[in-house]
């Protein structure tokens, strides 16, 4: 495909070495070309310096033929990401999309008179951010979760710890424990992250500490796999959030009507008076470090479910979950943009983490895919993606029973939801025309899967 890419700031430029590892023709504007010579030294991208609101400048960077222009500028108005992309969609290129900042601009009557004017998705990389949290608030067992159909399959992450009930224990010992008390349980084990190698399980492969375990299953029987797992999910009814950027704004102003006590801790004064006068009153504003153990020792953090640490530090993000973990906080939860950071996290204990570019990019990701994909959904602790698709009448994957297929190696079809209906598959499931299907895939067999399904 021929992307465009508006903006060489830090969504933009992972989203270009993403894709340009996708045998992807990517072209990058941008009006700082600082930004631009940074990118190319670690991406195979052509660059055009510029106005990206600027015709001349879209059509140097080839906007009458391209398939896809992200505009994803950063510190600009939104405006200027609307522009460029419904200038490039005048153009000629098949579809854009743009960031924005205003979540008010994603509500559904506002999507449809965007959408009349051509823009083909508009998203808001915070936004996304505040729904991931809070999703990672409502299940707190899991590091990293996934419903497909609205829940009717769930794809939830667990960690192994040290007093596990299953360390050393093969995955055909697990299952047969599993089936033994409860054989109606239907679940599949679909992967395991482990250091930095994101392993396809066998039925002799046993669970070692650290190791990252993705299940897929029934809604109804998750409960059951948490419990042999030693896990549980908590009610998070009080939450304590670090730094008042748009992010934890969002995330306080959702809270505030969920859950009972949400505080929200800010070093900038102006910034706490500016929170306090747009959050709820229930929501309770601080002004004060919140790097000072003592300082959340007098904010009472022993006495909060969750924590959740969003300020533009990656390392004072980390830290500050640390110390909240040590003080008895249940769910800690960090902002962590720096990727190289995320296993860091992970080591020293932070419960679960959130990346802008990594959710965002799943969302962009999509369009790379053919019109089969629903969802793409990129997984913490691996590089692996987990992907709803829609099987199309007369797809190689309707062919014949999955194990009579050549479905790629690097991927597993987890489950499937048919009409009302969804159930775990394996190699005698025969998938159908219009079927809603989960499947998980490591980067190299991507774009093989998509082929199935079309």
């Amino acid at each position: 495909m021929r992307i465009i890419i508006v903006g060489a700031g830090e969504v933009g430029s992972h989203l270009a070495k993403m894709l340009s590892h996708e045998s992807n023709d990517i072209t990058v504007i941008d009006e700082d070309q600082a930004r631009l010579t940074r990118l190319v030294s670690s991406a195979d991208v052509v660059t055009v310096h510029g106005d990206p609101t600027s015709i001349s400048v879209l059509e140097q960077a080839g906007a009458e033929t391209a398939d896809l222009l992200v505009a994803v500028s950063p510190h600009v108005p939104q405006s200027v990401n609307i522009v460029s992309a419904l200038l490039a969609k005048k153009l000629g290129t098949a579809r854009v999309t743009a960031r924005v900042d205003d979540p008010d601009y994603l509500n559904s009557e506002n999507r449809l008179i965007f959408k009349d004017m051509g823009l083909d998705l508009l998203f808001c990389p915070e936004k996304i951010a505040c729904d991931e949290i809070i999703d990672l608030l409502r299940h707190t067992a899991s590091t990293d979760s996934m419903d497909f159909a609205r829940g009717k399959l769930q794809l939830a992450v667990f960690k192994i710890d040290e007093d596990s009930p299953i360390l050393d224990m093969k995955v055909a010992e697990f299952v047969k424990s599993v089936s033994a008390v409860n054989s109606e349980v239907q679940f599949r084990i679909i992967a395991i992250a482990r250091h930095d190698e994101t392993i396809i399980p066998k039925f002799d492969t046993k669970f070692k500490y650290m190791d990252h375990i993705y299940i897929i299953s029934k809604r109804e029987g998750m409960a059951s796999l948490m419990h042999f797992l030693g896990k549980d999910n908590i009610e998070v009814d009080s939450t304590m959030i670090l730094g008042g950027s748009r992010i934890g704004e969002l995330v306080a102003e959702q809270l505030s009507g969920q859950i009972s006590n949400v505080k929200i801790i800010d070093s900038d004064r102006s910034r706490c008076l500016e929170l306090s006068e747009r959050l709820p009153e229930s929501v309770t504003v601080v002004n004060g470090d919140g790097r000072n153990s003592d300082f959340l020792v007098e904010e009472s953090i022993k006495n909060f479910d969750a924590f959740v640490a969003v300020t533009d530090n990656d390392e004072a993000n980390i830290l500050a979950c640390v110390v909240a973990k040590k003080f008895g906080v249940e769910r800690v939860i960090a902002e962590v943009e720096n990727i190289e950071y995320l296993k860091l996290a992970d080591e020293m204990g932070v419960d679960a983490v959130i990346n802008k570019k990594l959710i965002t990019a799943g969302r962009i990701f999509k369009f790379t895919l053919s019109d089969k994909v629903r969802f793409v959904k990129y997984m913490s602790g691996t590089d692996a993606e987990a992907l709803e698709y829609t099987a199309a009448p007369g797809s190689r994957i309707t062919k014949a029973p999955l194990k009579e297929t050549d479905f790629p190696k690097n991927a597993i079809i987890g489950g499937v939801i048919r009409g009302g209906d969804s159930f775990i598959a394996v190699g005698d499931t025969h998938i159908e025309p219009y079927d809603r299907v989960a499947v998980f895939a490591l980067p190299d067999a991507v774009k093989e899967v998509d082929k199935f399904f079309r």
